[in-house]
C-alpha cells in the first residue's frame, strides 16, 4: 500500500503542477480579455462613424454599431468563460479529484484509470484526460456500480464493460490524507468524515459523496416531471442542486442558469444554498419564494398575507371564533376542485357578471361602469372573451380621444398654460417645434400656437388614464372575485363537487377581508388565476426548468397554477410528506396526487428513505414520531441518544437551556438552534434567553442564514440543519394535539449531532410512539 500511496501522491504532484500551469495561462488570458473589453468600451464611438444624412449613411451607421456591439459581446463572453475556468482551477488546487475507477471497456483487455473531480483537466496536448468532470457520462459508473459488470450512456450509445476497482481519495492542499479501495472497505469512510463535520452557514456540494439513489435524481433526464419524496436529511435538496449543475453541463449549448428557477421555502434558505453551484463552477439559477412572486403581482391591489402568518394563525389562534371556518377555507381553496370552480366562474363571465370601474377625469365621468358593461356584452358574441376585451379597450381609448377634444377648450387648460414654469414651457416649445420639422438653429423660428400647447397639455394629463386602460385597470378584479363569494349558491353552478358545509361562513369571512383591502394567503393564487384567465395568462416560456423545494408546503391549486405559468418548463419537485406542516396538507394526501399534473407517463417518482443528516440514535428516535417512519433507515454514524428533560417552571427551563448551550459550545458545536413551535413562542423564548451571549432571533423576514445560537420557529428551520437542536418546550401543553405531529417531527429532524428536548410539565403524547430505548430521560 505504501508503494501505491507514493505513486498516487506523485500523480497528484504532477496534476497540481499542471493545474498551476493552467492557472498561469488562464490568468494571462483573463487579463488580456479584460483589457480588450475595457479598450472596446473606451473607444466604442471612435470606431463608429455616425452619419444619418441619407438612408445609405444611416444604414452604414447601423451596420458599424452592430459590428462594434458584436465585437464587444464576443470579448465579454470570452472573458466570462476564462474567468469561470479560472475559478474552477483555483478550486481544483484545493481538491483536484476525489475518486477513481479502473474500467475495462468491452473489446479491450486493459483497464483505464479514470480520475473524477469537480471539473475537467487534460494534458498539455488536450488529448488525455487527467481528471474527468463528475458529470461526464463515464463518471456515472463511479456512483452507480460496485466492482463487476457496469455500463454508462453516451450520446453515441451505451458503453459496457467491467468495473475492476473503485477508489476514494481525501486530498487537501495537494496531499493525499487518505485513499482506499471501496470494494474492500466496509462503510463509506469519506461520507463518515463529511457527515461528522459541523454545519456552517452554507450548504456545500456533495459530489464526492453522492450515493447511488441520489445519482438517479441528478442524472434523470426523461419526462416533464420528477418527484423526489425523501426522508428528512436524505440529501434531496443537495441532489437537486447537483442536478441543476449536471443539466447545465450536459446542455451547456442550449441551457443557461437564467432559464432555471428554484422556488425555495424562504429567503433565508436562498442564502443557505447559494454556495453549491458556484462551488461547481456554475452560475446560480434564479431563486424566488412563491410569496415573492405573489407580492410582485398583487401588492399594488392588496395587502397579501404571507404563508408564515397564515401558519402562525393556525398554530396560535385556536380560540378565535372564526378558526374552524378559516381552516375549512384554507383546505378547500387549496384543492383542484376550487381551481376548476374558478375556471368555470371565468367561463360564466362570458354571458354576464363582469364588473368594471367607471372612467373619470378631473372629477367628471367620461364613461360609467354600466356603459362599459353594456358595450362589452352587446359586442359581437362570436368573438373570444379576450378579443372582446381588446375591442372594449380600443373603444375606451376612443372615448378618451373624444373627451380630449372637449377638454382643450375648457378654462383649466388656459390656467395650466399660464402657470407653466420657464423650464416646462421650454420643453413644450422644443417638443412642438421638432414635431413641426424645425431643428438646429431654426427651432427659434418656430412660433408656438396656443391650440398646439393646449393639445399637448391635455394629452399629457390624460396619459395616465390611457396607460391604465391599456393595462386593463378598468376591470374591477376585486369586485369580480368578491362577487364569487357574495352568493354562496354561486359555487354550485361552477363545481360538480360539494362545497364544504362551512361554505357560507367562508364566503362571509373572505368578503370581510376583501373589503379591508386584504387577501388571505389561501386566496392569493385563486385571485391571481382568475385575473390571468380574464386578462390573458402572463406565461413565461423562456424558463426551461423549475425546482420546487419543500413541495409539501404547496397546494394542488398552486401546482396547477405553476404548470400554466411555465408552459415550456420541466419540473423537479422535492419534499417530505412527514414535514407537511401547513393547514392544507390534508389536501395533498401524498405526492402521488401530483402525477396527474402532466400524466403518469411523463412523471417519475423517486423515494429516498436513507437519512444522512442525523446520527443513527437521532434517526432511530425521530422515525418513531411519524406513522410510516419504519421505512426510514439511518446511516451508520454513531452518536448519543436524544435527551428529554422534564422541568417544573419556566425559570428552571431557561437556566437549563443556558447551561446546555454553554456545554454544547465547549464541545465545539458552532450552530445551535433553540426551536420553538411558533413565532409567538420564539419571541417569548428569545426575551427570556437574551442573557446568552450573541443569541439571535430568526424572523420570517430574515435574509441571511445565521451561525451561532439562534431561536427560530419550526417553519423557518425547514430545509436547514444544525449541529445541535434544543426543542424549547416539548410538553403536552405545547404539542398536545395530533395535528402537530409533523411539525414536531420537522423540529427534531433538524439536528445533526445532538438533540435535547425540554418539557415544562407533562411531555407531549406525540413522544409515546417513539421507542422508549431511543430516548435518554434526565
Amino acid at each position: 500500500m505504501d508503494m501505491e500511496l507514493r505513486q498516487e501522491q506523485e500523480r497528484v504532484n504532477r496534476v497540481m503542477e499542471k493545474i498551476a500551469e493552467e492557472i498561469k495561462r488562464v490568468e494571462g488570458e483573463t487579463s488580456a480579455r479584460r483589457m480588450e473589453v475595457v479598450n472596446i468600451r473606451k473607444h466604442f464611438w471612435d470606431e463608429v462613424k455616425v452619419n444619418i444624412d441619407t438612408f445609405d449613411d444611416y444604414l452604414e451607421t447601423i451596420i458599424g454599431l452592430r459590428q462594434e456591439a458584436q465585437a464587444l459581446s464576443v470579448s465579454q463572453s470570452t472573458h466570462r468563460h476564462a474567468s469561470k475556468r479560472l475559478s474552477s482551477l483555483r478550486r481544483m488546487q484545493e481538491v483536484p479529484y476525489f475518486g477513481r475507477i479502473d474500467f475495462i471497456e468491452e473489446g479491450t483487455s486493459t483497464a483505464e484509470r479514470i480520475y473524477i473531480g469537480t471539473s475537467t483537466l487534460t494534458d498539455t496536448g488536450g488529448e488525455k484526460f487527467l481528471i474527468y468532470d463528475w458529470r461526464a457520462p463515464v463518471s456515472s459508473v463511479y456512483y452507480d456500480y460496485q466492482p463487476g459488470p457496469a455500463k454508462y450512456v453516451t450520446p453515441g450509445g451505451v458503453i459496457e464493460g467491467i468495473l475492476e476497482k473503485k477508489w476514494q481519495y481525501l486530498i487537501r492542499g495537494g496531499l493525499i490524507q487518505s485513499m482506499f479501495d471501496t470494494s474492500l472497505t466496509i462503510g463509506d469512510e469519506i461520507l463518515q468524515q463529511v457527515l461528522g463535520k459541523g454545519s456552517d452557514k452554507h450548504m456545500h456540494n456533495i459530489v464526492a459523496t453522492i450515493q447511488q439513489e441520489q445519482n438517479r435524481i441528478i442524472r434523470h433526464d426523461r419526462g416533464r416531471m420528477l418527484i423526489v419524496h425523501g426522508a428528512a436529511g436524505s440529501g434531496k435538496t443537495s441532489a437537486a442542486l447537483q442536478r441543476i449543475a449536471y443539466l447545465l453541463y450536459k446542455y451547456r449549448d442550449t441551457l443557461n442558469a437564467d432559464q432555471i428557477i428554484l422556488f425555495s421555502p424562504n429567503a433565508m434558505f436562498n442564502s443557505y444554498v447559494s454556495n453549491v453551484l458556484p462551488e461547481l463552477g456554475e452560475e446560480n439559477m434564479q431563486q424566488v419564494t412563491f410569496q415573492e412572486y405573489l407580492d410582485h403581482r398583487l401588492k399594488i391591489e392588496f395587502q397579501v398575507e404571507n404563508p408564515f402568518d397564515q401558519l402562525e394563525y393556525v398554530l396560535t389562534a385556536v380560540d378565535n371564533p372564526s378558526y374552524r371556518t378559516r381552516i375549512a377555507g384554507i383546505q378547500f381553496k387549496a384543492t383542484t376542485y376550487f381551481f376548476e370552480a374558478i375556471k368555470s366562474y371565468r367561463e360564466s363571465l362570458e354571458l354576464s357578471g363582469m364588473v368594471f370601474k367607471g372612467i373619470s377625469f378631473r372629477g367628471k365621468t367620461i364613461v360609467t361602469a354600466e356603459q362599459i358593461a353594456d358595450k362589452f356584452y352587446s359586442s359581437n358574441t362570436s368573438l373570444r372573451f379576450y378579443s372582446k376585451l381588446e375591442k372594449l379597450k380600443d373603444w375606451l381609448i376612443k372615448q378618451i380621444d373624444e373627451a380630449e377634444k372637449l377638454e382643450r377648450k375648457k378654462p383649466w387648460v388656459q390656467e395650466e398654460i399660464e402657470l407653466l414654469s420657464n423650464e416646462d414651457y421650454h420643453k413644450a416649445y422644443t417638443y412642438l417645434a421638432k414635431k413641426r420639422g424645425f431643428k438646429g438653429e431654426s427651432i427659434h423660428d418656430y412660433e408656438v400656437e396656443t391650440k398646439a400647447l393646449a393639445r399637448l397639455i391635455v394629452r399629457q394629463k390624460l396619459k395616465p388614464l390611457r396607460k391604465q386602460i391599456k393595462a386593463f385597470r378598468f376591470i374591477n378584479m376585486k369586485g369580480i372575485y368578491k362577487q364569487f363569494f357574495t352568493d354562496p349558491l354561486q359555487i354550485k353552478q361552477c363545481m360538480d363537487q360539494e362545497a364544504p358545509e362551512e361554505w357560507a361562513d367562508i364566503c362571509l369571512l373572505t368578503v370581510k377581508m376583501l373589503d379591508e383591502g386584504k387577501l388571505f394567503y389561501e386566496d392569493a393564487t385563486p385571485f391571481l388565476l382568475m385575473k390571468e384567465l380574464i386578462q390573458g395568462f402572463q406565461m413565461n416560456s423562456s424558463i426551461k426548468h423549475i425546482l420546487v423545494d419543500e413541495a409539501q408546503d404547496y397546494s394542488p391549486f398552486q401546482f396547477e397554477f405553476l404548470k400554466r405559468l411555465f408552459p415550456a418548463a420541466r419540473m423537479t419537485v422535492l419534499g417530505d410528506f412527514n414535514q407537511a406542516i401547513f393547514a392544507h396538507a390534508s389536501e395533498m394526501v401524498n405526492f402521488h396526487t401530483l402525477t396527474g399534473l402532466y400524466g403518469s407517463d411523463k412523471t417519475v417518482a423517486i423515494n429516498l428513505t436513507r437519512s444522512y443528516r442525523s446520527t443513527k440514535p437521532i434517526v432511530e428516535f425521530t422515525r418513531g414520531l411519524v406513522p410510516d417512519g419504519g421505512r426510514i433507515t439511518a446511516f451508520e454514524r454513531d452518536g448519543e441518544k436524544p435527551i428529554l428533560t422534564q422541568l417544573s417552571t419556566r425559570s428552571e427551563l431557561h437556566r437549563s437551556i443556558a447551561s446546555k448551550i454553554a456545554d454544547l459550545q465547549k464541545r465545539g458545536y458552532s450552530t445551535i438552534a433553540v426551536i420553538c413551535k411558533s413565532a409567538e413562542e420564539s419571541i417569548a423564548a428569545y426575551d427570556s434567553l437574551s442573557v446568552i451571549e450573541e443569541i439571535k432571533l430568526v424572523k420570517s423576514g430574515s435574509i441571511e442564514y445565521e451561525q451561532g445560537v439562534v431561536v427560530i420557529p419550526v417553519y423557518l428551520a425547514k430545509g436547514i440543519e444544525f449541529d445541535a437542536v434544543i426543542i424549547y418546550d416539548a410538553s403536552a401543553e405545547v404539542y398536545g394535539d395530533e395535528s402537530l405531529r409533523r411539525l414536531f417531527y420537522t423540529a427534531c429532524t433538524r439536528a445533526m449531532h445532538h438533540l435535547q428536548l425540554y418539557s415544562v410539565g407533562e411531555p407531549s403524547p406525540l413522544l409515546r410512539n417513539a421507542a422508549p430505548e431511543s430516548l435518554t430521560l434526565s
